[in-house]
């Protein structure tokens, strides 16, 4: 029996599917459940599994492919099953062609290259066509990768690119010897894989930038990745079509960082310690349990009120932002909380998260402290009716009591669904969270 190979929707709000690489080739035999293959979703690499057995017939898809959910990638069937009717309806998308012995390396092995537009010829009348990333190969210093058939994640791939690494050299530690970002790192360190002596002066992206300057290069376009995607699509949804307005505040964290200078105290002894962040995170999360009206979704006909608190931490990655969730934030302790966010952070980052590890918040928090940022908007994520945008903490002159005294202050801002949350009710929260911020000890009553 004939099994039709689907780009399957492996996340919630996936809509296509980039195909990272096969695992199987055509004529292996595959089994019902066996990896056929690694997907790019809107927010991690995903395993397509056979949903049949028999032997891999044929694939319609090349690597670095995209296609949206429901199309046909490849057919499963036994040795001798006459397929011909189904190749000729299913074949592969136009805009997707099956790659061919003749194709490029580069092009099949590297889908996310960027495409580098040649320099304007003065005399022409504008600039010439854009050089594929197979031409590009041509330039001095571009750097290539040898790599075979090493699974390795997307993420791993750019680093060891830039850092000149050969990924054969480096021993996986992810799901079935998979090379991730932390091998790569480690290697570097190490001093795997890399060439000996470097040029600091040629390393990574500098030295292909350099390179395509000589060149005359004018400007590079980038294929968006199916994160990217994602991101302008839902900001499309949210800065448009949802109603927003800000609340600020600015809050006096002396307190914070004495108390977390005395629970750092008390973990260092597991090995352990806490951020600033962390408390952050949980006095939100405390506040959002004693304002429900601001712990809310807005559903188009009704406005739904969580009395559970689910706290979307936004975590940057390579390909842009990605949001885990810690599910019912408000029960969990700040030791905690604060191994929960690092676990998903880094899996975030790594593109291992699973999808009920990132849906379902019921509030989101985005905190730009830690690049120097010291107040920002935060964009709403539908359904949600709020988010917080934490700035860092700034040692500010302040009159108290008649006098200029020096004080840590901290500024946030929240960004709220007028639909859901009017001024007074986002005030009333804001003033909850400002308290537990400025006595630490009252995230405990």
């Amino acid at each position: 029996m004939v099994t039709k190979v689907h780009m399957e929707a492996l996340s919630p709000t996936m809509e296509e599917g980039q195909l990272i690489r096969w695992l199987k080739a055509e004529g292996d035999a595959v089994s019902d459940g066996d990896v056929l293959a690694e997907i790019e979703t809107d927010k991690a690499t995903m395993e397509l599994v056979a949903r049949g057995e028999g032997v891999l017939r044929r694939i319609f898809l090349g690597e670095g492919g995209t296609v949206p959910v429901g199309e046909v990638i490849g057919l499963i069937a036994a040795p001798d099953e006459d397929i011909s009717q189904l190749e000729k309806d299913a074949g592969a998308p136009e805009s997707q062609p099956k790659p061919t012995p003749e194709a490029s390396e580069p092009e099949a092995k590297h889908p996310s290259a960027p495409q580098v537009a040649a320099p304007a010829d003065p005399a022409g009348p504008g600039p010439a066509p854009p050089v594929s990333p197979s031409a590009s190969a041509k330039l001095p210093d571009v750097i290539t990768v040898s790599e075979g058939r090493v699974k390795a994640s997307p993420v791993a791939r750019r680093i060891a690119a830039e850092a000149k690494l050969d990924l054969n050299s480096v021993q996986g530690s992810g799901p079935g010897g998979r090379v991730v970002k932390r091998d790569v790192k480690a290697a570097q360190e190490a001093g795997v894989g890399v060439p000996p002596s470097p040029s600091p002066e040629k390393d990574g992206v500098e030295s292909g930038r350099r390179s395509l300057e000589t060149q005359g290069v004018d400007f590079e376009d980038f294929p968006l990745s199916q994160m990217r995607k994602t991101i302008a699509k839902r900001l499309v949804e949210s800065i448009g079509p949802v109603p927003h307005f800000f609340l600020r505040i600015t809050v006096d964290m002396g307190r914070i960082l004495e108390a977390r200078k005395r629970v750092n105290r008390v973990l260092e002894q597991d090995g352990e310690k806490v951020s600033i962040n962390d408390f952050f995170l949980r006095a939100t999360a405390q506040a959002l349990f004693r304002h429900p009206e601001v712990n809310a979704h807005w559903n188009g006909d009704s406005i739904r009120r969580h009395y559970r608190v689910h706290l979307g931490v936004a975590v940057a990655v390579e390909d842009g932002l990605i949001t885990p969730v810690v599910r019912d934030a408000n029960r969990k302790g700040l030791a905690e909380i604060s191994r929960e966010v690092r676990e998903l952070a880094t899996r975030g980052r790594e593109k291992r998260l699973q999808p009920e590890e990132y849906t379902g918040s019921t509030f989101s928090v985005s905190n730009l402290g830690m690049f120097g940022i010291h107040e920002f908007t935060g964009v709403i994520n539908p359904p949600e009716a709020g988010i917080l945008a934490v700035g860092g903490i700034e040692e500010t002159p302040v009159v108290e009591v008649g006098e200029v005294v020096v004080k840590p202050l901290m500024k946030i801002t929240m960004s709220c669904d007028h639909r859901v949350i009017d001024g007074a009710t986002g005030a009333r929260f804001l003033q909850t969270l400002r308290e537990m911020l400025e006595e630490p000890a009252t995230m405990l009553v």
